[in-house]
């Protein structure tokens, strides 16, 4: 997609919502195989809005509505008691361009506020581009090289010690994901950063990115950003994209990167 296409539209907000969804169902289909479903995964669509449950996971990306559009007040109530039946709540995620004063309303009238923003970003692909040679940047292609993603993305994520080890058990088949790219960024031989490329429709969706705190402000995250968009441009995408808190320092270095805010996501939580 040349730069003259990739103007703001209601289309390109679609997409990059459809993208950004079908990669959260994607890690959330990862965990409902393990057997017995014990993170209580589950989603309901309704009329192209589609709320995301993961019980036993305090995820708000995998407890929320997404997709809801002008003109579904009506299906609020339906999606909040769907939450309440299984004994969750849920957050609502409404992007610029796709919201509604009587969506608002009808949340407000159920419990609701609007309590934040999330920003969502999307760029051009670059199959020539080149990353600072300090810091080496790898795709993930052999099982030993996914012990050295996973244990770089438990340390950038801060996930607890005591949950490490369960937690690299439950994702070790991200490897074999369709459509997935692992990436490893390493400093003196030691992983310190990971990202992931995820491409579906024509999209490259850049998702979690995460540096060991130790390592940050070195540059780390633009390398892993300059690679995804130099494989997303050889597989040959229409547009990138990707998602950060607004303002953030990975909004930054996106930016940087010459991706650009395309809208902002309301984010709606329950007042208690």
């Amino acid at each position: 997609m040349s730069s003259t296409r990739l103007i703001s539209s209601l289309e390109i907000v679609h997409r990059v919502d459809d993208a950004a969804l079908a990669y959260t169902l994607a890690r959330m289909k990862v965990l409902e195989r393990i057997p017995g479903n014990p993170v209580g995964i589950a989603w309901r669509t309704l009329d192209g809005a589609t709320a995301l449950m993961a019980k036993n996971l305090p995820s708000a990306s995998f407890n929320s509505v997404v997709g809801i559009r002008k003109g579904q007040a009506d299906q609020v109530r339906q999606l909040v008691e769907w939450y309440h039946e299984r004994g969750g709540e849920g957050r609502f995620e409404m992007a610029a361009g796709d919201c509604d004063p009587a969506v608002g309303r009808e949340l407000a009238r159920l419990g609701f506020f609007q309590s934040g923003f999330h920003a969502a970003l999307v760029g051009e692909p670059d199959a020539k581009a080149e990353a600072a040679r300090e810091i080496p940047v790898e795709r993930v292609s052999r099982r030993r090289d996914m012990e050295d993603f996973l244990d770089a993305y438990v340390t950038g994520w801060g996930i607890p010690d005591s949950a490490r080890e369960q937690f690299k058990a439950n994702v070790r088949s991200w490897l074999d994901e369709p459509g997935w790219s692992l990436y490893v960024a390493k400093v003196d031989g030691r992983p310190v950063a990971t990202a992931i490329l995820f491409i579906h429709a024509g999209i490259g969706y850049f998702a979690d990115s995460a540096t060991d705190p130790a390592f940050r402000g070195r540059g780390i995250h633009a390398a892993l950003l300059t690679r995804r968009l130099r494989d997303a441009g050889a597989a040959g995408v229409d547009f990138v994209c990707s998602g950060a808190d607004f303002l953030s320092t990975s909004q930054r270095n996106m930016e940087r990167a010459g991706m650009r805010l395309l809208f902002l996501r309301a984010i709606w939580t329950p007042l208690a």
